[in-house]
């Protein structure tokens, strides 16, 4: 697990995008323009929460999120997505 020195404020949630597949199962090569966003990850840091909705998620779990979600960030080199906990669907 990478660490940053990034602390998400209120409701926010720091994640590690999982890595984008370069083949398919059955061995083809997929183009950079054909290639979707993924849309699982790691969370690396999260917030506080609101003073009346604690945190759900916590470091090291692995989530599904929302094809759309978040903000792009790059911090030492590294692409992470901001968003909020409630574009987070699932725990898996």
């Amino acid at each position: 697990m990478a660490q940053v020195n990034v602390k998400p404020l209120a409701d926010r949630v720091l994640v590690k995008p999982a890595e984008v597949e370069q083949k398919t199962a059955s061995g083809i090569i997929i183009p950079d323009t054909a290639k979707e966003k993924p849309m699982t990850g790691e969370v690396i840091a999260v917030g506080c929460g609101k003073k009346d909705e604690p945190m759900t998620v916590k470091v090291g779990d692995k989530i599904l999120y929302g094809k759309y979600s978040g903000t792009e960030i790059n911090i030492d080199g590294n692409d992470y997505l901001i968003m909020r906990e409630n574009d987070i669907y699932a725990i898996i």
